[in-house]
């Protein structure tokens, strides 16, 4: 059994509610009905995550027919709650999963508070809860994002009060948040599913210089055709982001096995249907017992902390961590199949100078077409225009990390 989180110290549902007629309210308009849910992605990465409800986790899910829409910023989709729990645990390429609560028009502040003051908060909000409010709005007479973030915070408290909540204390940490979306003068009100972004696997302690999110990781592997299957070489691994990942994917392990959602402290969360959940994706996890993935790197404090988190993890069998310099590595040595090498060198401020990140760049390009012909290759560029100088032909793409830019060249050596 592959290790993760436990449910200690969680509020269970009877803990948290006394009131049976609440809880027969949550069954029937929360547990027991479909539910709009948006699953929120980086530009760029909506399609990867529609190709992930074509996978097997979601077979089910996907038979009865339902629409997944893509869109900017992501994918719609209709389920029940239980779909929800198993997209935050499946999905790679997805930031968060908001769940849609709302739906209502007003023009002035007035209508708002009215709009607000039957909205059934205590259908989804935890006991105590002090949530966090984010607003946007968009060609809406009610633009003013902190006067509108205060009403649902004030109209929040009191209705939690009214149903005998506890007030939350002033200094609590804010563990859920609410988005309000204002546009042409209608409000869309979701509640955040995950917590934490979903790049946060859990795994992951140790830092490194400039490290890529998880999501963007898994994005990478899966343009360059990585499903698990084959080697692959991380021989400038940093904090391991890459190896980590591909660890997971081969082993079939999901993505969020080791870490909790905000949903598990939702009202209607139920353990047992979360344990069952998490019971079926165990039943898919592959064991390796011979190394695929092989992690190096000339730093030896960032080779000891990735071997370090891999035994804690129990995926020391799958990965091989060694300390060298990329340019002293033979492929042959480590497997005698081909597979996928990824590679983010260093540039920029790391390098000290664009300069500097170039010849870094030419010199990792011609050492791939020496030592590994026949690979397929992912390779981070300090610029996109680099793509016409190099030895062999890639594909291109431009990726967003948090507010930059990264280019991504792709393909066959």
């Amino acid at each position: 059994m592959i290790r993760g989180r436990t449910l200690s110290g969680q509020k269970t549902l009877k803990n948290q509610i006394n009131d049976s007629s609440l809880l027969k309210r949550i069954k029937r308009h929360v547990t027991g009905r479909e539910k709009e849910f948006f699953a929120a992605t980086s530009p760029g990465l909506e399609s990867l995550c529609l190709d992930e409800f074509k996978k097997d986790e979601f077979k089910t899910f996907t038979e009865t027919g339902k629409d997944f829409i893509e869109t900017k910023g992501g994918v719609q989709f209709t389920g029940r709650i239980t779909d929800c729990f198993s997209a935050n645990l499946n999905l790679r390429t997805a930031n968060r999963i908001l769940m849609r609560i709302g739906e209502f028009k007003a023009t002035n502040f007035m209508q708002l508070e009215k709009k607000l003051s039957d909205f059934p908060w205590e259908l989804y909000l935890p006991a105590d809860s002090r949530p966090g409010i984010n607003t946007s709005t968009k060609q809406s007479r009610l633009y003013h994002k902190d006067a509108i973030a205060e009403i649902f915070a004030v109209n929040i408290e009191k209705r939690l009060a009214l149903n005998g909540f506890a007030q939350a204390a002033q200094d609590s940490s804010i563990s859920q948040q609410i988005f309000v979306r204002a546009e042409n003068d209608r409000f869309i009100v979701s509640i955040d599913s995950s917590g934490e972004l979903l790049y946060r696997r859990g795994i992951k302690t140790h830092r490194a210089t400039a490290p890529l999110r998880e999501t963007t990781a898994a994005a990478i592997l899966a343009i360059s055709g990585y499903d698990g299957s084959e080697p692959l070489l991380d021989p400038m691994c940093g904090s391991g982001t890459f190896s980590l990942e591909a660890a997971m994917i081969s082993q079939n392990i999901p993505a969020g096995w080791f870490r909790n959602f905000a949903f598990m402290n939702w009202p209607c969360f139920g353990p047992q249907r979360w344990a069952y959940i998490k019971r079926k994706a165990e039943s898919g996890v592959k064991l390796i017992s011979s190394p695929r993935i092989f992690a190096s790197d000339i730093d030896s404090g960032a080779c000891d902390s990735l071997t370090s988190c891999i035994n804690k993890y129990d995926m020391l069998k799958t990965v091989q961590v060694e300390e060298k310099d990329f340019f002293d590595l033979s492929s042959n040595t480590l497997t005698k199949d081909k597979g996928l090498v990824v590679i983010n060198p260093p540039y920029g401020r790391r390098m000290g100078s664009r300069y500097e990140s170039v010849k870094l760049f030419y010199a990792v390009c011609e050492k791939l077409k020496k030592d590994f012909s026949g690979w397929k290759v992912a390779l981070i560029a300090p610029d996109i225009s680099l793509l016409n100088s190099i030895p062999f032909i890639l594909k291109a793409q431009t990726l967003h990390h948090g507010g930059l830019k990264i280019s991504l060249l792709y393909g066959k050596i």
